[in-house]
């Protein structure tokens, strides 16, 4: 069972969290990694406040979620998002070191799995993200698996994502998943997506076709006492989308490059997608812009479903 924050940890919440909170309206948690590693300034400011303004467009409340000063923040003020976007060297913090990054009074963008953890100790429920992590092409020498995976299995917030990030070994990801109990539910298709990519030539273990019936699994999830999150796969829109026989030629490219710089541990997403951006001269950045919004829509969609 989720554990609610320690009086004693920490914490603030933006005025617009607070007061969300305090008369129950819907809320949608927002990672910060994106903003510190995904895109430079002043590209990353622009985008998040445009998921956030999303998200209030559908009805719901946003808040993103990170560590500045070693106060962990849920819901960001205007001047706070300014600064965490042009914060150089923020820590990228994940189960392990979200507590260190507060006991330090260090400065740390939030990944999937402590965004999913803040949001839940703050009774958030659904969290719109870009892509999780999950298991590393080549995991089987590396022994690299984002800690996305366990986290999913284990705290109760629906994620909302466009899939697995497409530099992943995807079928091992959905096997992962699988073995963890972790609903993987596709939106409106019958294949799993591919982040930039509609399809990753893999079926979907589940489909559900409306914001409506997401929150529906979910109470019954609740009724039956069923732990852990929900994964909700939103493929990109079709006008977006980068095919997926084009762009593993960019990722082979890419972990080709990853390879002869050896690239390791937590430095190697990063590094991945900045070799794409530069590889596709931007389209990739553009289609994750692209897949972020349309995923911030459903996943407010869902929070105003669950609160109905």
């Amino acid at each position: 069972m989720t554990q609610p924050i320690s009086p004693l940890l920490p914490i603030s919440y933006s005025k617009e969290v607070a007061a969300a909170k305090l008369r129950g309206a819907p809320l949608v948690a927002l990672e910060s990694t994106i903003i510190t590693h995904g895109m430079p300034y002043p590209g990353n400011i622009e985008m998040a406040r445009s998921v956030e303004a999303i998200i209030r467009q559908e009805g719901a409340v946003p808040a993103t979620i990170a560590v500045i000063h070693g106060t962990l923040h849920i819901g960001l003020e205007p001047e706070e998002l300014e600064t965490l976007a042009k914060t150089e060297g923020a820590m990228k913090v994940s189960r392990a070191d979200i507590a260190f990054a507060i006991a330090e009074r260090r400065t740390g963008a939030t990944t999937v799995a402590a965004t999913m953890i803040a949001a839940a100790r703050a009774g958030i429920k659904v969290f719109a993200t870009g892509g999780i992590g999950g298991v590393h092409r080549g995991a089987e020498e590396s022994f690299d698996i984002s800690a996305d995976l366990e986290e999913l299995s284990r705290t109760g917030v629906i994620v909302v994502c466009a899939g697995a990030k497409a530099i992943l070994d995807i079928p091992k990801t959905l096997e992962v998943l699988e073995t963890r109990g972790v609903p993987v539910v596709t939106y409106d298709s019958a294949e799993f997506p591919a982040f930039w990519s509609r399809s990753s030539g893999l079926a979907s273990p589940l489909t559900l076709n409306s914001p409506a019936a997401i929150a529906n699994f979910q109470s019954t999830r609740e009724q039956l006492g069923i732990d852990g999150g929900m994964l909700i796969a939103n493929p990109v829109p079709e006008a977006d989308e980068i095919p997926r026989e084009e762009m593993e030629i960019y990722i082979e490219r890419a972990l080709d490059s990853a390879d002869r710089d050896e690239i390791t541990g937590k430095a190697v997403t990063p590094y991945l997608l900045s070799t794409i951006f530069d590889i596709t001269e931007g389209r990739s950045l553009k289609t994750n812009i692209a897949l972020v919004e349309n995923n911030a829509r459903l996943a407010a969609e869902i929070a105003v479903a669950l609160a109905e």
